[in-house]
């Protein structure tokens, strides 16, 4: 991209290096491993499709709340006291935002509403703020989100202070409007539209910020395992369980990291198009990847718990549900890069339809160890194409 002076608080673009992950923002980083805990253990207590259904509504918020603030924080700096302080205090409503999601549909709804509403608005207002007046046309993009989120805000602030289907129906006209606006380029009235060149990202800075998000997630993952594992009996029924869903956890840090990230990032870098991949690429198809970690997670405490006996319908949705998500994710990823959707990828796909069949035949030890053996084939047909293809 060139060097760019920079204005305001924003980062000193240098077309020589790329701007690093700061400390800051893996503080900030922090709180949503707390939020994703809480989104599975919310996910896994599920009673019903309904409840199904509100938990994936959460999550996205939680999901576009993270990659609008890596967004921000590509552009300004967090070195910065103004920035860090505002990352501080995005913090302090990040932990209450998370520590109302298992009631964010009861009585802690308009504690959810207004701390997600003032980490979007407030940190959105603070980017307008901070801006220099050199840049003008990134000024007038930040301008046009403000004007969409704080639209949505109203409807998640109503929705805080109504109830039942009332907060959910505003919540999910809410949640639609943020996640349609930047594929209708922030358009708003008398302010007109953004384009992709107006999102000139640090591509590899936001590369790593997504990967090291996967990161948190796997971690929670593993988290949940080894504490599920430590109030079980450590016979050799849990023991295998457990094995299997270190595995399962290896697998999908194998097929993302391997060559998707590093191939991902380099694409982006690359790119002379990089909004419109970092729009795509890392806001969109990311949030299927860690959808299908956290997925993964509430499969690993059922498998623990509840390694023998017969599958449920949330527990078979669950076990196939996460793993086929995540590749499906990561597939559609790497499809941006490669210009074809992996083969080994489609191959463990399929092999996760096939268990459909025969998910209330077997016992969830069984199902389990048969989606992950279908991630591993992925990442091992994937690792020796590449092999032979670099060879």
């Amino acid at each position: 991209m060139g060097g760019v002076r920079p204005t305001g608080l924003l980062r000193d673009r240098d077309g020589d290096t790329h701007a690093k992950v700061g400390y800051a923002e893996l503080f900030f980083d922090l709180v949503f491993v707390f939020a994703i805990t809480q989104l599975s253990h919310t996910l896994l207590e599920a009673a019903s499709a309904l409840d199904v259904v509100r938990t994936c509504l959460l999550f996205l918020a939680v999901w576009w709340v993270w990659i609008y603030t890596g967004w921000v924080t590509n552009w300004i700096d967090p070195e910065r006291a103004a920035t860090r302080l505002m990352l501080f205090a995005l913090m302090g409503a990040g932990l209450v935002m998370s520590m109302s999601l298992p009631d964010a549909f009861g009585t802690k709804g308009l504690a959810f509403a207004l701390a997600y509403v003032a980490m979007q608005v407030g940190r959105t207002a603070f980017m307008v703020w901070a801006i220099g007046p050199e840049q003008a046309a990134l000024r007038l993009n930040f301008l046009r989100i403000l004007a969409w989120l704080t639209a949505a805000g109203v409807l998640w602030i109503s929705g805080g202070l109504a109830e039942g289907n009332t907060r959910l129906n505003l919540w999910i006209v809410a949640i639609v409007i943020e996640y349609a606006s930047p594929l209708a380029l922030f358009w708003t009235p008398g302010l007109g539209h953004s384009t992709p060149d107006d999102w000139q990202v640090e591509g590899e800075h936001l590369a790593e910020r997504c990967g090291l998000f996967i990161i948190i997630a796997l971690g929670e993952s593993i988290l949940v395992s080894g504490a599920t594992f430590a109030k079980q009996s450590w016979d050799a029924l849990h023991s295998a369980a457990f094995a299997i869903c270190l595995l399962g956890s290896i697998a999908m840090w194998w097929v993302y990291f391997h060559v998707g990230a590093e191939r991902g990032s380099a694409h982006i870098t690359n790119s002379k198009d990089p909004g419109r991949i970092a729009r795509n690429g890392y806001t969109y198809l990311h949030a299927l990847i860690v959808g299908g970690i956290v997925l993964s997670a509430v499969s690993d405490e059922i498998l623990l718990a509840h390694p023998d006996g017969a599958v449920s319908l949330g527990a078979g949705a669950a076990i196939i549900g996460g793993p086929a998500l995540y590749l499906a994710g990561c597939g559609l990823f790497k499809r941006m890069s490669l210009g074809w959707f992996p083969l080994s990828h489609r191959i463990g796909l399929g092999i996760m339809a096939a268990l459909v069949g025969l998910a209330f035949f077997v016992s969830p030890l069984v199902l389990g160890t048969a989606a992950t053996a279908a991630l591993i084939l992925a990442g091992a047909w994937e690792y020796l194409s590449l092999k032979k293809v670099r060879a």
